[in-house]
């Protein structure tokens, strides 16, 4: 695999910010490593961050470039600070920049398919959230989400983030808007029912996690909508032993087209 470190301009965001970025690459003479050569375009999975990390922590605390070699998949891994992927009442707009333009920017910078059979998303924790928001805010974009110990119910359980929230979503907060997963479940189902894309889900939790009774929720309202969703849980607190072994998991079930 090709490892990118790469800073840009960011003209939504109006300042510099950073993304890694793993490519396919053929390798025969490395120890231990074995993929064949794979033409691009490649199938692209933007990998999102939680609350206390930026674009470099799966690289650091799993071995997703070891995970991903031989799949021919590219994986982009974005910075978008404390923003809960929104464009924020009081900050930046992480939310026009994570959907519209770094797929833009990704696809003028790296041979990347722009087709949405090849596009997919996953996130932990904060990520979690951001991964279902762009696959149900976008189902037309992208033909899968994961999320890993998402906080998917941040309109009724804020764990003592008011203040933080308060500043992403202003004062009436996310309930009711399409910064609400659970207000995004109905609309999605309705476009099943018409015969529209709607994107594959998969969520994971630990039992002893935090966030266990939000992923409950969602899952819960998930399946009253009727939707396509792939859940497991297990044992497993918040912590980055559980998600190098999901993500693993995640990569498996991915929906990759074969070439």
């Amino acid at each position: 695999m090709a490892l990118f470190q790469c800073r840009f301009f960011s003209e939504v965001l109006g300042l510099s910010t950073s993304m890694t970025v793993i490519l396919p690459e053929p390798a025969s003479a490395q120890i231990g490593m074995s993929a064949p050569a794979v033409a691009g375009p490649y199938p692209t999975l933007y990998l999102l961050h939680g609350m206390s990390d930026d674009d470099s922590i799966w690289l650091r605390r799993t071995s997703i470039e070891r995970y991903v070699s031989g799949m021919g998949l590219a994986v982009v891994m974005p910075q978008v600070d404390l923003s809960f992927y929104t464009d924020m009442a009081y900050g930046n707009r992480y939310w026009t920049f994570v959907s519209e333009e770094l797929p833009q920017l990704c696809r003028s910078f790296f041979p990347l398919s722009p087709r949405r059979e090849d596009t997919f998303v996953a996130g932990l924790s904060m990520g979690g959230y951001g991964a279902f928001k762009l696959a149900l805010r976008k189902p037309e974009t992208f033909a899968a989400a994961a999320s890993l110990s998402g906080a998917l119910d941040i309109a009724n359980s804020r764990h003592g983030l008011s203040p933080l929230f308060e500043r992403i979503f202003g004062e009436a907060g996310p309930q009711g808007t399409d910064n609400d997963l659970l207000t995004l479940l109905d609309p999605l189902a309705k476009d099943m029912q018409e015969g529209k894309p709607v994107p594959r889900l998969y969520q994971c939790c630990g039992t002893e996690d935090f966030l266990y009774e939000d992923n409950q929720t969602f899952r819960e309202a998930c399946t009253r909508a009727g939707l396509p969703l792939t859940y497991e849980e297990g044992p497993g607190s918040h912590e980055w032993g559980y998600w190098d072994a999901k993500i693993q998991d995640v990569l498996k079930w991915l929906p990759l087209q074969p070439k």
